[in-house]
């Protein structure tokens, strides 16, 4: 079993990234090793992991046009009216304040797919009033990778769709095609986790008050400029941006197409003049400065995949691993999920760990008598741990970043260890417990 090109191949790739190496290298430098462990030559390797990467290609075309959908909405300043708005109507204990951001941040997800671009818009303004209200930080930082993470966890729509679809595809490559079944019906099992990790979170773990210094320090960290505050008012280029994408969330919930949506999403800002035609290359740029690294990592993840079954490894892992195991179906849940945690928290990004432990997880469940829908919950929990308290991660380095305006806000103790302790645990004891009951 320790021969086992996949094991060593996962091992090289953990370890890799561990070790801070770029995650798209560790990615093909594992292929190459697993590849290579199996007897199979060095080309016929990199082929494969070129030739399966047009697996993610959907994947990667919805990230790059969400971004340039959220990057229209952001030109047009929407976002920043509708935070100004919501950031001057927010009154009451700290605690209602702290619910308030987590609810604001859940639609940075679907409704406004901006992802952690709401945060040095919204946050900043914020920290003044936080001091006052003596709110713990970390509550906050709790609050905002909740909103971040939680929605695609759970939720079918705007980056929920994508990841969504990424385990429904993925399980299928991997010979478990779910039918009609649908990914959310137990997806809501980790969400529901991660609710629970908040609650716990804002009115236990950090309910006692928190002082800070009061400065006029606004230095953004990690690449966000100095935040100025410039009162917007409604016109009619917020409210075609509005529309569009309201228009981009219908499509995605009655089509399925997040491509479609973003595109529709785009032509009627550009019908109602919101954007000009002449800008439009822009948008497409900054769609790919947001998110194309990411869209990049899930065409290798996926040709990562192909090489992993292309070892002929799995079968050999899959027999050893459920013989250990014995059966026992407690045990073997709580190895899958706690290996996706080492993985996740190793790369950063859960969409980037469905390829490659839905080729190991599959048959593995199969094997060992899950339900679909079980291993549906198993993938999917495995690959949404890590995202929360990994320090790599978008859902910890956002709220960093806005929380930490004044050097205040420590980004391990006061946003990874946090969001680590509140939301990773939740999931693993949900998605044990969920993937036994299913």
């Amino acid at each position: 079993m320790l021969l086992n090109p996949v094991l060593i191949s996962v091992i090289v790739m953990v370890i890799l990234s561990l070790f801070k190496l770029n995650v798209l290298l560790a990615l093909i430098i594992a292929a190459l090793t697993g590849g290579l462990a199996a007897g199979m030559p060095l080309i016929e390797t990199m082929e494969t992991l070129l030739g399966g990467m047009g697996g993610n290609a959907e994947t990667a075309l919805n990230y790059i046009l969400l971004g340039a959908l959220a990057a229209a909405i952001e030109k047009t300043g929407a976002a920043t009216i509708i935070t100004q708005k919501l950031s001057k109507s927010m009154k009451g204990t700290g605690k209602s304040l702290v619910f308030l951001i987590a609810f604001i941040s859940i639609f940075s997800q679907n409704l406004i797919p901006v992802h952690i671009a709401f945060i040095p818009i919204l946050i900043p303004p914020l920290i003044m009033v936080m001091n006052k209200l003596r709110i713990d930080r970390r509550a906050v930082a709790s609050a905002l990778t909740f909103g971040l993470k939680a929605p695609y966890v759970a939720l079918p729509v705007g980056y929920g769709l994508i990841f969504h679809n990424i385990i429904r595809d993925e399980m299928a490559l991997s010979g478990l095609d779910l039918g009609d079944a649908e990914v959310w019906h137990v997806m809501w099992i980790p969400g529901l986790a991660m609710v629970t990790g908040l609650l716990i979170a804002i009115l236990v773990t950090y309910r006692k008050p928190r002082d800070y210094q009061d400065s006029e320090k606004t230095g953004f960290k990690f690449g966000f400029k100095d935040h100025e505050w410039e009162e917007v008012t409604f016109n009619r280029d917020h409210a075609f941006a509005v529309a569009g994408a309201l228009s981009a969330l219908i499509v995605q919930l009655t089509i399925g197409s997040l491509v479609l949506g973003a595109i529709l999403g785009l032509l009627i800002m550009l019908a109602g003049g919101a954007i000009k035609w002449y800008s439009l290359d822009d948008m497409i740029h900054s769609g790919i400065s947001m998110m194309g690294f990411i869209a990049f990592v899930m065409l290798v993840a996926s040709g990562y995949g192909d090489v992993i079954r292309a070892t002929g490894g799995i079968e050999p892992l899959v027999e050893s691993v459920s013989g250990s195991f014995a059966g026992n179906q407690f045990i073997a849940a709580t190895g899958m999920i706690t290996l996706g945690l080492l993985i996740t928290m190793g790369i950063g990004t859960s969409f980037g760990t469905i390829p490659i432990i839905a080729a190991i997880y599959v048959p593995l469940a199969l094997e060992l008598g899950f339900s679909p829908m079980a291993t549906v919950l198993l993938i999917g929990s495995a690959a949404a741990l890590g995202d929360a308290g990994s320090p790599a991660s978008d859902s910890t380095l956002g709220p960093t970043a806005g929380l930490n305006v004044d050097g205040q806000h420590d980004h391990i103790w006061d946003t990874c260890v946090p969001t680590f302790m509140h939301y990773n645990i939740p999931i693993m004891i949900f998605g044990i417990i969920g993937a036994l009951v299913l």
